[in-house]
């Protein structure tokens, strides 16, 4: 009696990225990439804010050819006039044309936020993975480096450092970053000393790789969800303290222009002149409504937990 021989299981097929074939087969399920523009699409709100966004990005580079003023202009038959067919959101007290203002002003306050919030980004993110793989005395000093910055009145120091250099829109920049990586690094922090134990970076240490080399392309890269939304969040952070500063005298300083100090300027004639406050405020509202929305589109899209991103994975 001989026995039946097993049959032999088909090869593997290497998986294919076309569309179905015409026998019916499933289509392969698309990358993770575009999964997440997926979900991102799906979101009403995420795609107003990214629309809100580049309208804006574009109003403070392309607005300027509407109008033959610049901010520094000064029309002194106009003064403290409303919005008109010449000066289209009005003029001030010194006779300067608002709308270039409100373009100067949008232009010096998204290179101040997007500039801080991508240095703070990739300090938090070096220092803080930095320390969490390196460990040791290297982490523990680290640590209370954020500890006991975080417990400094930053806001004084900033509002010192900016009077005392007269403003200059750099140097705010240098001071938004060194008192504003802090919160984002402990968090990075907290999430790699659970990487740090995955199987590709124990791979990696058995392979020889230096510890910085492992930092920068093994662990960081695995934060990128956090880094991103953390990122687009920072913008409005920045864009928020800037003008807080500038509002109360401590930021950008004349001849230099931006949302801060517009509405600083306008906060005196609210009832007499409201459109010296208005325009200001509606593009500091829309810049920070529309960042807001892009952030949390981006949290969505990126967190596979949440309900949109679980609802448009399974569609």
């Amino acid at each position: 009696m001989t026995a039946t021989p097993r049959p032999v299981p088909p090869a593997p097929q290497p998986p294919t990225t076309g569309p179905a074939p015409a026998d019916g087969a499933p289509a392969p399920r698309p990358g993770h990439g575009r999964l997440r523009l997926r979900r991102f699409a799906r979101n009403r709100g995420a795609l107003l804010g990214t629309a809100l966004f580049v309208l804006l990005v574009l109003f403070g580079l392309l607005g300027g050819l509407l109008t033959p003023f610049a901010h520094t202009d000064a029309d002194f038959t106009a003064l403290t006039q409303p919005p008109s067919a010449t000066h289209y959101f009005g003029t001030n007290q010194g006779g300067n044309d608002v709308y270039a203002e409100a373009v100067h002003g949008l232009q010096r306050s998204l290179v101040i936020a997007v500039s801080v919030s991508v240095l703070t980004i990739l300090l938090a993110a070096v220092i803080g993975a930095g320390a969490a793989y390196l460990g040791g005395r290297v982490e523990k000093a680290t640590l209370a480096v954020i500890h006991f910055l975080l417990v400094v009145p930053s806001f004084l120091i900033l509002a010192l450092v900016s009077h005392r250099l007269a403003g200059d829109w750099r140097v705010l920049i240098l001071v938004l970053t060194v008192f504003g990586w802090m919160t984002t690094a402990r968090v990075v922090w907290a999430l790699s000393t659970s990487l740090r134990e995955r199987d590709y970076v124990l791979a990696a240490e058995f392979m020889g790789v230096r510890p910085w080399r492992i930092v920068l392309r093994h662990i960081i890269p695995n934060l990128g969800s956090l880094l991103v939304v953390n990122l687009t969040l920072g913008v409005v952070a920045t864009v928020l303290s800037e003008t807080a500063l500038s509002f109360l005298g401590f930021g950008v300083q004349t001849p230099d222009v931006s949302l801060g100090t517009m509405l600083a300027d306008g906060s005196g004639t609210i009832t007499s002149a409201p459109w010296l406050f208005a325009f200001p405020a509606g593009l500091l509202v829309l810049l920070t409504v529309s960042m807001t929305l892009v952030g949390d589109g981006l949290r969505d899209a990126l967190d596979p937990t949440s309900s949109s991103a679980a609802s448009g994975g399974a569609r």
